[in-house]
């Protein structure tokens, strides 16, 4: 066969095919994902109760053996049943860690530091005692301080009590769909929860796509993503049709704990204010890149009038 003939027949150039040998073609090695999970608010359960809820997204996670991480808040392990409901996901070897005892936001006006880091603390007392207890601590609605001040003293507490920031890689606002959902099931338990699923299904692609094509801007390789998502109804019933997506995609799940030995984790971005997806934090300290950049980089305000145009 020749030269010409035989690379057509593997879909190559002829330049490519020389001396009796194929070259080979440089790829971008496929992304890596994995399942990190915001909140563990299993009170006031819609549809399903919180143990169901909780078994759901356990098995989904055992049918795909992964290992996610669980960012939980304190106060839902005030109550007996709080830690009943964290026990499987320490059994099952999930990262649990620290997201404040009463998630509040770290840029609200006049938040005290020493307040701040005392309910971190107050947290991790409630959370020391399950063994997948580790130190990475995610602030709500990832913010990280709107001032320098408060931003370095927070990093400065972390370090000095041993915990890392579990940052987000990938954000969405899947938290602002699921509310559209329980709505929409409150006033009719049998209403169609389809469009939503195929609502949430597109905005966590384009989501993922952008923080994926924005990290290969600013890091120039492929970074180990995380995956925000939260402990809701949303996530329930359609976590499996979102990793299968991914998956589709040519995207390849991994534990989170593997996600988080990304050095892409130990930046520490000089910008104000804080926070936001890692990733933006990069591309907003870079300035060439800033200026292309929303803030907040995620929000519900900028997915309500899709949902409202459909109906949702």
């Amino acid at each position: 066969m020749k030269r010409r003939e035989f690379a057509k027949l593997l879909g190559l150039s002829a330049g490519v095919v020389g001396l009796g040998r194929i070259r080979t073609v440089a790829r971008k090695p496929a992304p890596q994902f994995s399942i990190t999970m915001d909140d563990f608010n299993w009170h006031n359960a819609v549809k399903l109760t919180g143990a169901e809820r909780n078994q759901a997204i356990l098995e989904t996670l055992r049918a795909n053996s992964t290992k996610a991480a669980l960012f939980v808040i304190g106060r839902n392990l005030e109550e007996e049943q709080g830690k009943q409901l964290l026990s499987p996901w320490n059994e099952a070897g999930h990262l649990i860690g620290n997201h404040t005892y009463s998630h509040q936001s770290f840029n609200a006006p006049g938040t005290n530091v020493q307040a701040y880091e005392d309910d971190i603390l107050r947290a991790e007392a409630l959370l020391k005692d399950f063994a997948r207890f580790r130190k990475y601590f995610r602030f709500p609605a990832l913010k990280e301080g709107d001032t320098a001040a408060k931003r370095d003293a927070m990093r400065a507490f972390l370090t000095q009590h041993g915990y890392r920031t579990g940052h987000v890689t990938i954000d969405n606002s899947d938290w602002a769909i699921d509310r559209r959902l329980t709505a929409r099931l409150e006033k009719n338990r049998a209403a169609d929860v389809k469009p939503y699923r195929d609502f949430y299904l597109e905005h966590m692609w384009a989501r993922a796509a952008y923080y994926d094509s924005l990290a290969y801007r600013v890091l120039g390789y492929q970074v180990k993503h995380t995956v925000l998502m939260h402990f809701n109804l949303l996530n329930t019933l359609f976590l499996s049709d979102l990793i299968a997506m991914f998956k589709a995609k040519g995207w390849e799940l991994i534990d989170a704990e593997q996600a988080f030995s990304d050095p892409v984790f130990a930046s520490k971005p000089k910008v104000v204010p804080a926070g936001e997806s890692i990733i933006w934090s990069l591309a907003k300290e870079k300035g060439t890149i800033a200026k292309s950049l929303r803030y907040p980089a995620e929000d519900g305000d900028y997915e309500n009038a899709r949902m409202d145009k459909l109906g949702l």
